[in-house]
């Protein structure tokens, strides 16, 4: 036979606990995502920012080539960064949302706690 984890706890705690410890492994793994993304959208900032001022110095010194050449370099930095952060957007509101069920969890085990010690 299975095991049954709410068996001999009081609510069924045990599995609130291990819902709370993967929920708190998940969230672990998705701030260290938004590290490397927070890092990355930096980055990609800093990249549109120098492909701009060399689009801008090719503009002033009236290089066509370079100027065509530049202005699809900071068209496509301007793309990624925008990939970029619609990314780290995403991977933020995951955070909040794993945040909000580690809070839930929370809760519902505080609940199911006072109602075993009341009994």
């Amino acid at each position: 036979m299975g095991s049954d984890l709410r068996s001999g706890t009081a609510g069924g705690s045990a599995v609130h606990t291990a819902e709370f410890i993967v929920s708190s492994a998940r969230l672990a793994e998705l701030h260290q995502c938004s590290a490397v993304l927070r890092r990355t959208r930096a980055r990609a900032e800093e990249i549109v920012d120098e492909a701009r001022t060399l689009l801008a110095e090719a503009e002033r010194h009236g290089d066509v080539a370079g100027v065509l050449m530049l202005r699809g370099q900071f068209e496509e930095a301007r793309e990624r960064y925008g990939q970029v952060l619609s990314a780290y957007l995403l991977l933020s509101r995951r955070i909040n949302e794993e945040r909000q069920d580690i809070l839930r969890i929370q809760i519902d085990r505080d609940r199911l706690t006072r109602l075993s010690g009341a009994a």
